[in-house]
């Protein structure tokens, strides 16, 4: 039996406040000081804080008693649609008219318009027999003679559970065809001495590391020639020694393999044995994005994240062949699971890993 629930806005106040309880889950609702509303998720692992208004952001995660998100210099989140003006959620929604940094003949703003839109609906699924509760939210795009799109996107926990359940469908509502780009932007913390495996061939051609760098980057001393060693071998990169020069920050692109059921794998598994983790299937989103930034303010992994296209912008992504072209009518949908894996659910991860290896 399932039970669906609309949010309204005015449920949000500044003292949280319980919505509802069905069996391990209690699920409750507050406002951040900055006027953000806010779900807070709970189960017997863990909890989630979303943002249902805001790009249906999952602003946290927390399971088995340890915080999974990266470290930034946001304490909360803040009202605004500018990107970097507020940053250091565990999962940011990128897209889905433009991608990436902005190159100088895009109009888009970085990341696009989706990673702080502002949804126009939100509500609640209570899946008593199933064991689940679903936080969705949808949000329409519309600009007179070019866009107009629903984007539905949905996070779900289930019982016993510290991984989360994400979708993502978009509508094109033109009866003309629309350009699509899309990019998770799942923010884990590394830490000191991790471990990356993933579904790959660790190889130069297979890892590709961004040589280019972003205007909103300012490069130090080493960075180039840093960027310069792993283009060559990026297999240092595997272990997240102290030390290594992921300052500002340094991207690649990989060739994400899916084993036979269609999904792709990539961890961080930490010197205690448990892991950070994402899957995907590879067909919905053929370009594997990593993102490593550790520097004194911020210490962010993106270990993989699903992607339509590069982070270069919409002009030379185009250029490339890499934007969806969604028809009249039509939808396009991802779906992803991430969250923390135990140390047996680790080895059992990595030993697929090593099996997709072997095959491809």
């Amino acid at each position: 039996m399932s039970a669906r629930i609309e949010l309204h806005k005015t449920l949000f106040a500044d003292k949280e406040k319980a919505l509802c309880q069905s069996g391990e889950f209690t699920v409750s609702a507050v406002c951040f000081d900055s006027g953000v509303a806010a779900l807070r998720i709970k189960n017997s692992r863990g909890e989630i804080v979303v943002l249902p208004y805001q790009g249906m952001q999952v602003w946290r995660a927390t399971f088995d008693g340890r915080e999974l998100t990266m470290r930034s210099m946001f304490e909360q989140p803040k009202n605004t649609q500018v990107y970097l003006e507020t940053y250091g959620a565990f999962l940011i929604h990128c897209g889905i008219t433009g991608l990436g940094a902005p190159g100088p003949e895009d109009n888009h703003p970085l990341h696009g318009e989706l990673p702080n839109a502002a949804m126009d609906a939100a509500w609640l699924i209570i899946d008593s027999e199933s064991g689940s509760v679903t936080v969705a939210a949808q949000y329409r795009h519309t600009v007179a003679f070019t866009t107009n799109y629903n984007a539905t996107i949905t996070t779900m926990m289930s019982a016993g559970s510290a991984l989360l359940d994400v979708t993502v469908v978009v509508d094109n509502l033109k009866q003309t065809p629309m350009d699509l780009m899309y990019l998770a932007h799942a923010n884990f913390c590394p830490v000191d001495n991790g471990q990356l495996h993933y579904s790959a061939n660790y190889s130069a051609q297979s890892v590709r590391v961004r040589q280019s760098i972003p205007g909103h980057v300012e490069a130090k001393p080493g960075y180039a020639e840093f960027l310069q060693q792993l283009s060559e071998d990026p297999t240092p990169h595997h272990i997240l020694k102290p030390g290594l020069g992921f300052d500002p920050e340094v991207v690649f692109e990989i060739d994400l393999n899916a084993g036979a059921d269609g999904y792709g794998h990539a961890l961080q598994k930490h010197p205690e044995g448990f892991s950070d983790y994402i899957c995907y299937r590879p067909d919905e989103a053929p370009v594997c994005m990593r993102w490593i930034c550790r520097t004194p303010d911020q210490d962010g992994l993106g270990v993989a994240f699903p992607a339509t296209s590069g982070v270069e912008g919409y002009t030379t992504e185009k250029a490339k062949g890499r934007v969806v072209s969604l028809a009249g009518g039509e939808s396009w949908r991802i779906a992803m699971r991430m969250g923390n894996l135990t140390a047996a659910e680790t080895s059992d991860v990595i030993r697929t890993i090593e099996q997709i290896q072997a095959d491809s």
